[in-house]
């Protein structure tokens, strides 16, 4: 089943409470919490005593995005916040080795460990490939990191085929996101192109909360 992980960071922050509960029993469903330090990305978004209090609401599993320059401190300080997957952009390092080791460190407190990619990030199969094995999610950036609301990248489909195909040969079990201008018109072709987690902020939070529900059915049902 496709999960959709509504963008926390497109919600109303003064009625937190309020728009979590409209999610309440939906079935597959993350909260994605994109934590920016105003470094990796020029936004800066929410720190650790907002996620820990939505840790202590959610009725959903956490999906922390962590766009920072130094995403193992992140690592150390968010284990008790009841986060359940951890992504960290691949850009921030400058050697595999340093990836798969943060992986490792990652793996003895978060269920699941992530990895994302930006667009313009050249894939290197080979060195994707090792990565690939040992993490539990790839999140593929369908726009640039930094900001809500941008438009979805076209040629985010072509590097979608190349994914697929080292998964099904390397890791089946992968979960591939996309986050970034995904809505009811694109999230059926992503699915066809293996996306199993859609990540979706403005599409969802523009409207009100009651229909909050109808359009996270809308996008898993590709309609």
């Amino acid at each position: 089943m496709i999960t959709i992980s509504p963008s926390l960071l497109a919600c109303d922050f003064l009625n937190i409470e309020k728009e979590l509960s409209s999610f309440d029993g939906i079935k597959n469903l993350w909260y994605h919490l994109d934590i920016m330090d105003g470094h990796f990305v020029p936004n800066l978004t929410f720190g650790h005593p907002i996620i820990k209090k939505i840790g202590k609401v959610s009725k959903h599993p956490l999906d922390a995005h962590l766009m920072v320059t130094n995403p193992k401190f992140h690592v150390d300080t968010l284990v008790k916040q009841n986060i359940h997957n951890l992504t960290f952009h691949l850009e921030t390092f400058s050697s595999q080795s340093e990836i798969l080791e943060l992986i490792q460190l990652a793996k003895k407190n978060y269920p699941s460990v992530g990895l994302s990619i930006k667009p313009k990030t050249t894939i290197d199969k080979t060195s994707l490939s090792e990565i690939i094995k040992n993490i539990d999610l790839l999140l593929v950036m369908s726009v640039e990191p930094g900001f809500g609301g941008q438009s979805f990248i076209e040629e985010t489909y072509s590097r979608l085929i190349e994914i697929e195909k080292l998964k099904r040969n390397i890791n089946p079990k992968l979960i591939i996101q996309v986050d970034g201008g995904v809505t009811d018109t694109n999230a059926n072709k992503l699915i066809d192109h293996g996306v199993t987690n859609l990540v979706a902020g403005s599409y969802i939070f523009k409207a009100s909360p009651q229909d909050y529900p109808k359009l996270v059915e809308k996008l898993r049902k590709g309609q």
